[in-house]
This record gives C-alpha cells, structure tokens and sequence, in this order.
C-alpha cells in the first residue's frame, strides 16, 4: 500500500483492503448461507449513496428456491450456470423505469419532479440507466462489507431474464452471485490503469 493510500484517507487500510483493495470477483463460494438480514443490512447502508435527484430506480430480486434458481439458469450464459447454480443467493439487479412514481416522496421539497422533468419515457429509461447502475455498484460494495464476495455478472439472455422475472418496466442490469468466497475463488488481479494515465488537472 503506498504511503498516500495510509495517510490521505480517513478510512482505515484494513476496510479500504475489504472494499477495494482485497475485494475480487468471486467464481466459487462455500456452502454457507446468505440471510435474508445480510441482505437488508447491506440495502440499509447503501441505499443512502447518491443519485440524481434522490431518484431510486434499483430494484432487486433475490433467487432461493430451486424452482427460481432453474428458470434464472437458463437464462445464463453459459460460462457463467455452474457458478450461478452453486452459490449461495443470486440477485438480479434491475433498473425500474417508473422511477419516477416514488419521487414525491423521495423528494418531498419537490413533490413535482418526478412529472417535470421525467415525464417522457425516453428521459426516465436513460436516467435510470444511469443511477441503476450507480446503485448497482454502491450494492456490490455493500456486500463487501458485510464480509461477503460478490459475483456480477452481465452475460445473460436481458429479454429472457426480463420476461421471466420482471416486466417492461424493468430493465436487467447485472446478476450477482453472492456468498462466502470458496477454494480457488479468485483470477489473478488484473491491472489497473495508474492515476496519471485516468487524472488530468486544468
């Protein structure tokens, strides 16, 4: 860790291992089960990460049963059903379009919103793209912290998975597979592009 990283974050080097700097993308994952209580927890935390205009478009199915678990799997790619099929809990992460139904609460100091500036349906699909995804991530760290590995994943069969789970509301934006990682969980860790090459300054 360099000695930037030590000394210019206030959090502390073991949580910003656990988030980032350890954290992989996990293939394989023990038998240990996923609680419906993790899962609020991780919800409860990052449900507050920022949107625009405290818009919510993420919705979440969580698949369980067996019978669930066979109609997500062939809908999966298919480098991607053995994972799938053995981790402890999968999430389909989705983006709702209606997003925008939910504002006047969201966004009490202006009720009107959500009919003012996302009334078209071609504006509420790219916001919520956008925040969707936002929130998709802020998500997968969340599992993070809650100790556990997260496996996102985009390849997928969307119309089959949006037919079998959602509506036309509802756009998919990743599957993750998530629990305790098991033996050989990770690849290597691939690079990263260094901060001169990402920053500029004018």
């Amino acid at each position: 860790m360099s000695t930037t990283a030590k000394t210019a974050l206030t959090l502390g080097p073991e949580a910003q291992d656990l988030l980032f700097r350890e954290a992989r993308t996990a293939n394989t994952f023990t038998a240990e089960p996923v609680t419906d209580e993790q899962i609020q927890a991780v919800y409860d935390l990052v449900k507050y990460g920022p949107t625009a205009f405290n818009q919510s478009p993420l919705r979440v199915v969580l698949v369980r049963t067996p019978q669930g678990r066979e109609r997500l799997l062939k809908h999966m790619d298919e480098g991607n059903r053995a994972k799938t099929a053995a981790a402890p809990l999968v999430a389909i992460l989705a983006t709702d379009h209606e997003f925008h139904e939910e504002m006047p609460r969201l966004v009490p100091h202006a009720p009107d919103a959500g009919t003012t500036y996302f009334s078209e349906r071609a504006v509420r699909e790219r916001s919520a793209a956008l925040n969707g995804a936002l929130q998709a991530a802020y998500f997968i760290v969340g599992v993070r912290a809650a100790g556990l590995a997260a496996g996102p994943m985009t390849g997928y069969d969307a119309a089959g998975l949006r037919a079998e789970f959602l509506d036309d509301d509802h756009e998919p934006l990743m599957v993750v597979n998530i629990g305790r990682p098991g033996p050989d969980a990770w690849f290597p860790r691939s690079p990263r592009l260094p901060y001169d090459d990402v920053v500029t300054t004018v």
